[in-house]
């Protein structure tokens, strides 16, 4: 199958109205994401091949064979080995399934098979041949496509099998930066500060509507009563940032929950942590932030959006600031009412003040519980993250797109913006 060149890349491929596509654009998007794979995962073989790649045994991580291995073998599972995909949400989680192209593909690759801690113990196969595996995967997914009616039911494991892709590509440039792999991914510029946004009270529908490919932690869209709120136009940057460091923000007990201290002191007794995840400098006295991004150390700018926060972090600086973290109802709202005043997002993830728990309706979706993401294992000890980062695919940027993570969490590219007490 040939690459997508430039001039088959509508612009339209990469744009929130994915979530709607009919059979054309996404059998383009699908060829896109495929290709965005295979590239990062070039850059990982050649940290093998250079004998510099080593993946420790952590929770947060996994290994780039695996990750890869399995965005193939997800698409596979739910498409080319399913005869009920046509059913589209309603269809079952545990339907009878045909046999895949790659006979080992279950035992590598389906996480109910092979939990987390286990994949440093398999014999998975090389970079060679996981490319191949994608390649025929993508191949069936595409013949199956062009066969497939133009209705959301039918359509819908061919979506799941793009927006999961995206976000296992993020979460491979992730890695990448974890590791200090030398990824060409341009840093977001900085942007100047803008008043703060206060926003009229109001009735909101927060969370997505029936229709397209919906994000099972979005569902489903119902009224909230916002009173007003002024909120940043844009994420707290890196000279915000320093002025809680060097005003001993970190020695501060008062500006940390009971559970973010005890974070902070364990993080501490390991690397002596005076600032967000990979900062090597920070502080008036030094200068200038310097934060390690793909192997190498760059100088940040003050009015660039601080990164690698933990939510921990992101609360006690709003402490420290006299203000306090968003609602995610808040973060919402905003984004789709302030736009034309100045409300900028979608150079981080950003934490917000919510904890994450399941709305009106909301029922797992049956393909989740095979991305060892499912939001019912993080309900109420997840906090919600908005927005999204530049290390994501444009089509990811949806206002309404519900991330979440542990508080300690940092590995992402995440920041955060503040409210008005």
């Amino acid at each position: 199958m040939p690459a997508l060149s430039p001039d088959m890349t509508p612009a339209s491929i990469d744009a929130t109205s994915m979530r709607h596509a009919g059979r054309e654009l996404l059998s383009l998007a699908l060829m896109d994401a495929r290709n965005h794979s295979l590239h990062l995962l070039s850059h990982f073989e050649q940290a093998l091949l250079a004998g510099k790649l080593v993946v420790p045994k952590r929770a947060e991580l996994e290994l780039p064979q695996w990750l890869a291995g399995h965005i193939g073998w997800l698409a596979e599972y739910w498409i080319g080995r399913n005869p009920q995909r046509a059913l589209g949400p309603a269809c079952p989680a545990d339907g009878v399934r045909l046999a895949s192209i790659e006979p080992m593909a279950d035992r590598w690759f389906n996480p109910a098979l092979v939990p987390h801690a286990l994949r440093w113990q398999l014999d998975l196969p090389d970079f060679e041949a996981i490319r191949a595996y994608l390649l025929d995967t993508l191949e069936t997914t595409l013949e199956l496509l062009d066969k497939t009616a133009d209705t959301d039911e039918a359509l819908y494991f061919h979506r799941v099998a793009l927006f999961h892709e995206d976000l296992r590509c993020e979460q491979l440039v992730t890695l990448a930066q974890t590791l200090g792999l030398p990824l060409k991914l341009a840093l977001p510029v900085g942007i100047q500060p803008r008043d703060a946004v206060l926003v009229p009270a109001g009735r909101w529908r927060l969370g997505s509507p029936p229709g397209g490919f919906v994000f099972d932690v979005e569902k489903w869209a119902h009224e909230v009563e916002v009173p007003e709120f002024e909120i940043d136009a844009q994420p707290v940057n890196w000279g915000q940032f320093v002025e809680f460091v060097d005003d001993g923000g970190y020695d501060s007990p008062e500006f940390w929950q009971p559970a973010g201290r005890e974070w902070l002191e364990r993080e501490a007794g390991q690397e002596g942590r005076r600032g967000p995840r990979y900062v090597e400098q920070i502080g008036a006295a030094s200068g200038a932030v310097m934060q390690t991004h793909f192997g190498q150390a760059a100088r940040m700018a003050a009015n660039q959006s601080a990164m690698h926060v933990s939510w921990w972090e992101a609360d006690a600086w709003a402490r420290w600031a006299g203000r306090r973290l968003p609602t995610e109802v808040e973060w919402e709202m905003a984004a789709h009412v302030a736009g034309r005043r100045g409300f900028r997002w979608g150079d981080v993830r950003e934490w917000t003040a919510s904890t994450l728990r399941p709305w009106p309706g909301f029922t797992p979706d049956c393909w989740s519980r095979h991305t060892d993401l499912e939001a019912q294992n993080l309900f109420g000890r997840a906090r919600v993250q908005r927005g999204a980062s530049f290390a994501a695919r444009s089509r990811m940027k949806h206002p309404k797109f519900r991330g979440f993570a542990l508080p300690e969490r940092d590995d992402y590219f995440v920041g955060f913006r503040t409210c008005s007490l």
